[in-house]
Parts: C-alpha cells; sequence; structure tokens
C-alpha cells in the first residue's frame, strides 16, 4: 500500500544516499505519495555573473523536488528527461521553494510540474519532469510495510 510512511521511508533513504542534495544544504519533505518539496538558500556561491542565482541551481532544487516526489512508491524511479522556464530572477539570501505534484502515474512512467517560488510567494521557475519506474526496490520490502 502506498502510505505515507513508505513515502517518507522513501524519501529518508534516498536523503541518506544523497550526496549533492546534502552538499547545497536543501531540506525535503514528503506530503504524501508523489508530492514533495525542497527548500533551499540562495548562497553567495550560487551567484553568476550576472548578479542572480545560476538557473543551474535553481533546476536541481526543482530536480531534487521532482525526483523525491516521484520516489515515494517504493521503486527506484528516475528522470527522463526535464525542462524548466525560469520566470524572474533570485538573489542572493533569498529562499526558494520547490513544489513537486504528481500529473500522472502510470506503470514505467510519469509526469510531474514543479513550481519555484521565493519567500515572498512569488514564481521563479516552472518545471515539468518526466519520469520513468524500474522494478528494483527503492527500500526492502519488509521495510515499505511496516
Amino acid at each position: 500500500m502506498n502510505t505515507l510512511d513508505t513515502a517518507q521511508r522513501c524519501a529518508d533513504a534516498m536523503l541518506a544516499r544523497d550526496s549533492a542534495t546534502r552538499a547545497l544544504r536543501i531540506s525535503v519533505a514528503v506530503s504524501k505519495p508523489g508530492s514533495a518539496s525542497a527548500r533551499m538558500e540562495i548562497s553567495a556561491s550560487m551567484i553568476n555573473g550576472h548578479g542572480v542565482c545560476h538557473g543551474g541551481y535553481i533546476f536541481t532544487l526543482a530536480d531534487t523536488a521532482f525526483a523525491f516526489a516521484c520516489n515515494t512508491y517504493g521503486r527506484v524511479t528516475v528522470a527522463a528527461g526535464a525542462t524548466i522556464d525560469f520566470l524572474r530572477s533570485g538573489r542572493q539570501g533569498d529562499f526558494l521553494l520547490a513544489e513537486a505534484s504528481e500529473r500522472h502515474r502510470g506503470r514505467s512512467n510519469g509526469i510531474y510540474d514543479v513550481t519555484v517560488t521565493n519567500q515572498d510567494g512569488r514564481l521563479i521557475a516552472v518545471f515539468r519532469g518526466r519520469s520513468h519506474s524500474t522494478d528494483a526496490p527503492l527500500i526492502a520490502e519488509d521495510q515499505a510495510s511496516l
């Protein structure tokens, strides 16, 4: 059964192995299967030559929320593709929130939409990710049902 408990166990297992997310100090929360949020503060090392947040960091934040959302069902799920539209710049000191939601989930593929907003609720970017689920378990079967 796909419960919040299973989704949280999946998130915990992923985060334990995700050095990139930890290195960027991104915090992740799972609210229900198929959804996740990721938060990050824009630091000085993320600023590009135009004095704003490099788009790659915003993409990484959105991709992180997407990854955690599509991996809430206990099967290893990877990105098959993604697009992003940047609507506003992020500035040093801004706190960004990426919220991922499942639009479609089939047997082996899914579509997830992610919105990235700043601390004022202003829309910074929109991201759409396509996922591919494998048959490999993300967590041990006995853990999924605990």
